[in-house]
């Protein structure tokens, strides 16, 4: 369960990424090879960092405040 949410989270904000960068290339009404390159590199770009970022554990793995680790 823990591997197929982080690839869910790493695949929409891949997605995210990619359609933010790509509408604000098209307003032109070009896009551009420079914009490809960019859109490409949003997109690996959040889903890399997205993916390593490790999700949140549950209530019971936490670290109780004022009581140590």
């Amino acid at each position: 369960m823990i591997r197929i949410s982080s690839f869910a989270k790493a695949i929409v904000a891949g997605l995210a990424a990619g359609a933010s960068v790509a509408a604000t290339a098209v307003q032109d009404g070009a896009f551009t090879t420079g914009e490809v390159v960019t859109t490409a590199l949003a997109v690996l770009g959040a889903l890399g960092i997205t993916y390593a970022v490790p999700n949140r554990p549950t209530e019971p793995e936490r670290a109780n405040p004022g009581r140590g680790l």
